[in-house]
């Protein structure tokens, strides 16, 4: 018996800051028959998994992403009844052209496996409907067009997780297939270290807290996402905040997914009450706390217009070499508009 799980990808509009590899990959669920004979798991799914070739599959389980009952094995174990077998695979390459564009990129670290990227605003990281150009896959498919990862015409070369088209910060770019699916297991098992920077509208109750409640896809916006308290629909979500500075009738927070549901962040904060700052999908763009002053009301328009999108930013990243094992960390400056962003606010809340 075969079962697909979490295969089927999110509509191409929708990214999101800190999408779960989940969404970057197929898994598949595997079952044994009883009177399976003895078989190299390799050749086993071979006969199992449409498009997946030999070298594909060995490259998986060398990367620790094939699972028989729960435990990594490699591509020689042989298959024995009722066995239990799940695997972690990229998506199989689309038939679309992806044309490589010289567009620069803020290289944090750079290696034989890997790459740390710090994305500015604006851009998004994949191909998609209404964005065949000036992509961060286009620019990876010119900066690394000797490597054979990014010579094909796959949307997603090297991609393990996403952030918004206007969110930014870190992402970390697999170089080699084996990279690609260690990071995968890294990402899918929760063991990678992100946090985010946000500015959100209002004056949070708690210094530290949890936000919980699933997510699905809005009934009615196909868009944005919703929050399930009930859990009725969606996915379980968590997310943990800190208060890092109080500035009136903004604070800004650092966030640490537990989870990583498409827009967690941004439905989460929604959801209690709290949107981010200048995040138009999600409630954000308007003023939502403050003074009926017009003088009030034309600073806060001049902050939506020094920072013309969701101020968050992913901060940090850390994960595990795929190839040494050591353990990598990373930390990104907030970008210049959050920057000036947060300054007027503090120069704002001094002056009262």
């Amino acid at each position: 018996m075969i079962e697909y799980l979490e295969d089927i990808e999110e509509p191409e509009e929708i990214s999101e800051e800190g999408t779960e590899v989940r969404e970057m990959y197929e898994h598949h669920r595997i079952e044994a028959d009883k009177g399976q004979l003895p078989l190299r798991i390799d050749k086993f799914l071979m006969t199992r998994l449409p498009n997946a070739s030999r070298t594909k599959i060995q490259e998986a389980a060398d990367a620790g992403c094939i699972l028989v009952n729960d435990k990594a094995v490699k591509s020689n174990y042989k298959v024995k009844p009722n066995d239990i077998i799940s695997v972690i695979m990229s998506y199989p390459k689309r038939d679309i052209e992806i044309i490589p564009e010289n567009i620069p990129l803020d290289i944090v670290y750079e290696d034989e496996q890997v790459m740390v990227i710090n994305k500015p605003a604006g851009m998004v990281v994949h191909p998609a409907f209404g964005h065949f150009s000036g992509t961060l896959v286009n620019a990876l498919v010119w900066h690394l067009k000797d490597n054979p990862l990014f010579t094909t015409n796959d949307i997603r070369p090297g991609l393990v997780h996403r952030i918004d088209k206007d969110t930014s910060g870190l992402l970390v770019i697999a170089k080699t297939e084996q990279a690609k699916a260690h990071l995968a297991l890294q990402f899918f098992n929760k063991t990678s270290d992100r946090k985010y920077v946000a500015l959100c509208w209002g004056n949070l109750k708690e210094d530290t807290a949890t936000i919980t409640g699933h997510i699905g896809r809005h009934p009615v916006n196909r868009k944005i996402m919703s929050v399930y308290p009930d859990g009725s629909h969606g996915k379980q979500a968590v997310t943990h905040y800190k208060v890092i500075e109080r500035l009136g009738y903004v604070n800004l927070v650092e966030c640490i997914l537990e989870t990583g549901r498409t827009h967690q962040i941004r439905a989460h904060f929604k959801y209690i009450g709290h949107p981010l700052f200048n995040d138009a999908e999600y409630g954000g763009a308007e003023i939502l706390k403050g003074t009926t002053f017009s003088k009030y009301k034309q600073f806060v328009n001049n902050c939506f217009q020094i920072c013309p999108r969701q101020a968050l930013h992913a901060k940090t990243l850390g994960f595990t070499h795929p190839v040494t094992g050591e353990r990598l960390s990373f930390d990104s400056p907030l970008p210049e508009d959050m920057e000036q962003l947060i300054e007027k606010w503090r120069s704002y809340t001094s002056e009262r």
